[in-house]
This record gives structure tokens, C-alpha cells and sequence, in this order.
């Protein structure tokens, strides 16, 4: 990957993109791949706040069936399976048990095997969804023997699926976009936009890792910045934006393991939650709480963290509750939620908008928001017809449904992942496991770095990562700072803090790699402990 805005000269573009989460990745590849030239902006890393602050589920909404949004849950089933067949070494299907399931939600389960009616149509037979089905309470206390015995009559068992590493997932969505011919760059601020009469012509951007301010022409701009979207748009609106959104809470846990293979959750009137198994751990979530102040003040709070933990301690733990003591880590974020209609945050739409603001005297802008990560693919594909509107012709034919992304080009993942173990036996195949689902066909630059230097071979946790994967993160995956590579490149910060020793090797690496002084690099591991601090 190259960052763009270090050699930019004055170029013109077809359409900028701003914000480089999932939504501004996917309209990025889209329009990349129909033959637009496209520039994205990222004011700071790669998929670093709405993004990564998921509950790794890539889901087809069942409960969005209670607010009777037939049409948006049979988009995102559908979704569901293009993400299987598109991302496979980043997709699986993972089985869900609801306990003692209410007549409602069995009856929801019946009309959610319904409207996925296309789940078995996945390129890879092994990624294949079945239908739902029930089991006893004994079984369950077989399979899942912390699930509370109270009330305990059995439960229902559907699949969604899971996304191991939503991090790299955008990533994947990013260098496909920069495959396709897009121009990204991270650490690049929009500022301010150029108008040119009542035409919004481009943008004014500061490259945030050199310190210089750069003009960018474009004939459509696109703003995708999530949370921020009001305020991106308030650039133009001189701070009154216009737009109506409205932010919800959502944080999650990560504990030691408190279930076995299945995701274990529980759903009331106005809220749900689930126990996932993730990496050996248990990770928790989520909240749904309106969020009233500034996205760039946001930070998980004690209250909310011992909130959540109420709710899943009066459902779950059969060996006793979770204490606040017991959580590991703990990460939260913002999701943008379109329209101002008084309700909660819960039961408000995941329905997306795009909005074009020609009729307000802003011709050639368009605003992407809402959504979910499962639909931002299909929500790209409708951000280009508002894109071919402006430009007064017609691209190219979408085809993101029907191609890999890149680094995902992969048949059958299994057999890759047996493959590439049997060709290199000198490593972990915990090791190699690792690499083959998070870096796919690309997992042999890591490799080729790890070859020629022993040093960078030594596993680093559990999931056996290796230090060549921080050198692979900054020369190739245009990681800046220490918490782009724990948080977003690898996954050596994101189960909780790795260790003095292991976060002192990659903070010497990346310090020699980066160039950082002495100082610099100090920062970095103070920003890096604060990430891993729970909130007191």
C-alpha cells in the first residue's frame, strides 16, 4: 500500500471519499473497481473507531424482525452470505443459542430461516448455513455448563457468522479499492471543502504525518465519516450541518473463556447481549446507549462497563457472576443512526441514508450514513447510482458481489490452511494457521520477512503472531503509530495488554523501523498502556 497525499501533484479525481471505516473502504473498492479515479481520506487510521468496535458478528439482523423491518433483514441475510463468499478466511458461520427461547423468538427463528432462503448458495460448501433447531436442557448443560440452571428448559440453536478480525476486514476492503486503482491515505484531515459557486469541487486536506496542507479536486465527494458525518458536513455548512444523527454506545468485553463453541445470548425488550468465543477468550457485548457529546471525546466508562455486566449476570454464569475484576480489556465506539424520531437508540432503524445535497446548495456533495458492517457493501453499491447522478454518466457495472477481495482469493480455506502448514514446517503451524485466515494469500510477505530474519520468527502469543508481522504492518500496511499495529494491523493488543516484555519488542521494532526518537517512541508506549487501561 502507498499513501497517496506524500507525492500528490495537483491530480483530479472522479469522486474523494472521506472517512476510511467500512462504509468509505466500501465505496472506495465499488467505485474503484467500475472504473472511477477515487481518492480516500482517513483523518486518522484505517477502520480505527466504528470499524473495530464491533461484537465481530456479521449478522442478518434477527432482531430487527420485532420493528417488523422484513426488507432490511433479508438485505442483510443476503449480505451475509456475499461477506462468506467474498471474505472467506474472514467469514464463518458460528452457531447462536438463545436460552429457554420466548414463543417469539421461536417464531422469529422460523421467519429468519425463511428470508435466508439463499443461505446454502456459498461459493465454499463448507461456509453452508443450516436452519435452526432446539435442544434439551440437558444438552445444553453438556455444551455450554455455565449457562445458568434457573429456569433452564432448553434452547434454541440458529447461525449467523462471525468476523475473526473486523480490522482486517476493512483493511481487505482498503487494498482492494487501492488494487482497483484508488488513491488512499491515512492520516489525511478534511479541513475544509472547496467551492467553486454553489458546487462543492474538492476538498482541503492536512497530511496529519508531515504537517502540510493539500487541495484536492473532485468532481463528486462523498462523506462517509460515520459519527462524524454532521461534522464533516458542517465544514460546508459553516458548523451547521443539517444533518440529524443520532449516536449510540456500544461497548464490549473480553474475559476468560466462559463458553465453549457457542455464542450464548439473551434478548429482552430493549436490550440483548452475547457471550462469543473468540481467540480462547470470551468476548462481550454489546450496549445500545444514545451518546450525547462530541465523537472525539467518547471513551468507555466504569458506569457502562458494570451496566453491561448487571444485564449478562442476570442470564448468565452458572459458576457465578463476572466481576468488573475479571474483564481483561475493554473497547466501545459510536454507531451513526440516521433520523431524529424521538425513540431510543435500541429500537431506532440500522436502515442506511444516502443523501444528496444538491437541493441545499451543496451540488456535487453526497452523505452515506447508517447502515451496519454486514450491509456496507450493498450501501456502497447505492452511494454510486446517487455518484452517477452527479456525474452526468454512467460507470461502469458493480461488481463486488462477484469477486474476492483482495488477499481472499481462496476456494476452500481449510484445505489452504492445512496447505500452507505443510509447506512450511520449520514454523508453528499455530503460527501459520494465524497468518493463512488473517493475511489470506498474502500472508507470504510476512513470511518472506520472517525467513530472512530468525529474529522476527518468534511467536509472540497463544495465537502464535510474530514480530514480522509489525515490520510487514509499517512497510506494507502504511502503519504509523504503535497502537495502528497492536490494534488494527495485528492482534497482539486486542485480547489486553500482551506483557511488558512483548509490547517492549514491538515498540523497539517499530521505533527502529519508523525512525521514532527516543521521546517519540515513550509516547507511543504511554498512548499504547492508556489504550489498555480500564476506566476507574
Amino acid at each position: 500500500m502507498k499513501r497517496f497525499i506524500d507525492t500528490h501533484r495537483d491530480e483530479q479525481f472522479d469522486l474523494i471519499v472521506i472517512g476510511g471505516g467500512i462504509t468509505g473502504a466500501a465505496v472506495a473498492y465499488d467505485a474503484a473497481g467500475r472504473g472511477l479515479s477515487v481518492a480516500l481520506l482517513e483523518k486518522s487510521d484505517f477502520g480505527c473507531a466504528t470499524s473495530a468496535a464491533t461484537s465481530k458478528f456479521i449478522h442478518g439482523g434477527l432482531r430487527y424482525l420485532k420493528t417488523y423491518e422484513f426488507g432490511l433483514v433479508r438485505e442483510s441475510l443476503r449480505e451475509r452470505r456475499i461477506m462468506e463468499n467474498i471474505a472467506p478466511n474472514f467469514v464463518y458461520p458460528l452457531p447462536c443459542m438463545f436460552t429457554s427461547p420466548s414463543a417469539v423468538i421461536k417464531l422469529g427463528l422460523y421467519l429468519y430461516d425463511i428470508l435466508a432462503f439463499d443461505k446454502g448458495f456459498t461459493w465454499d460448501r463448507k461456509k453452508r448455513i443450516p436452519n435452526h433447531y432446539t435442544v434439551s436442557r440437558e444438552r445444553v448443560i453438556q455444551e455450554e455448563p455455565n449457562v445458568k440452571r434457573d429456569g433452564l428448559t432448553g434452547a434454541g440453536i440458529y447461525y449467523d457468522c462471525i468476523s475473526i478480525c473486523p480490522e482486517r476486514l476493512t483493511l481487505a476492503f482498503i487494498k482492494s479499492a487501492e488494487r482497483w486503482g484508488a488513491r488512499v491515505a491515512n492520516y489525511a484531515r478534511v479541513e475544509n471543502f472547496i467551492m467553486t459557486g454553489g458546487t462543492v469541487s474538492g476538498v482541503v486536506v492536512r497530511d496529519l504525518i508531515k504537517e502540510k496542507m493539500h487541495s484536492l479536486r473532485g468532481a463528486c465527494t462523498v462523506n462517509c465519516a460515520g459519527p462524524w458525518a454532521d461534522e464533516v458536513l458542517g465544514l460546508a455548512n459553516r458548523g451547521d450541518s443539517g444533518l440529524a444523527i443520532k449516536r449510540s454506545e456500544g461497548i464490549h468485553l473480553i474475559i476468560d473463556s466462559r463458553v465453549n463453541s457457542y455464542a450464548v445470548g439473551t434478548m429482552t425488550k430493549n436490550q440483548h447481549f452475547f457471550l462469543i468465543p473468540w481467540r480462547g477468550h470470551t468476548l462481550i457485548g454489546t450496549t445500545d446507549k444514545e451518546y450525547p457529546g462530541s465523537p472525539d471525546e467518547y471513551r468507555v466508562a466504569r458506569e457502562s462497563i458494570e451496566e453491561l455486566l448487571d444485564l449478562v449476570n442476570a442470564h448468565f454464569g452458572n459458576d457465578g457472576p463476572i466481576r468488573y475484576k475479571d474483564v481483561r480489556y475493554t473497547y466501545g465506539g459510536l454507531r451513526p443512526l440516521v433520523g431524529s424520531d424521538g425513540g431510543d437508540s435500541y429500537t431506532s432503524t440500522r436502515k442506511y441514508e444516502v443523501i444528496d445535497h444538491a437541493a441545499e446548495g451543496l451540488s456535487g456533495l453526497i452523505t452515506a450514513e447508517g447502515g451496519k458492517y454486514t450491509t456496507s457493501r450493498n450501501l456502497a453499491a447505492q452511494v454510486l447510482r446517487a455518484v452517477e447522478k452527479r456525474l452526468g454518466r454512467k460507470p461502469g457495472k458493480c461488481t463486488t458481489a462477484s469477486r474476492r477481495l483482495a488477499g481472499c482469493e481462496i476456494d476452500d480455506v481449510e484445505a489452504f490452511i492445512e496447505r500452507i502448514k505443510g509447506e512450511n514446517p520449520d514454523f508453528d503451524p499455530v503460527t501459520m494457521e494465524y497468518l493463512g485466515r488473517h493475511y489470506g494469500t498474502d500472508y507470504g510477505g510476512v513470511m518472506a520477512l520472517a525467513m530472512k530474519d530468525k529474529k522476527l520468527r518468534a511467536p509472540l502469543n497463544a495465537d502464535g503472531e510474530i514480530l514480522a508481522q509489525v515490520v510487514y504492518a509499517i512497510e506494507r500496511e502504511l502503519a504509523f503509530t504503535l497502537r495502528d499495529i497492536l490494534f488494527r494491523r495485528t492482534g497482539i493488543g486486542t485480547l489486553g495488554h500482551p506483557g511488558k516484555k512483548v509490547l517492549a519488542a514491538v515498540a523497539d521494532l517499530a521505533a527502529k523501523k519508523l525512525k521514532w526518537s527516543p521521546s517519540r517512541k515513550a509516547k507511543e508506549i504511554r498512548d499504547a498502556e492508556e489504550a489498555f487501561r480500564l476506566p476507574k
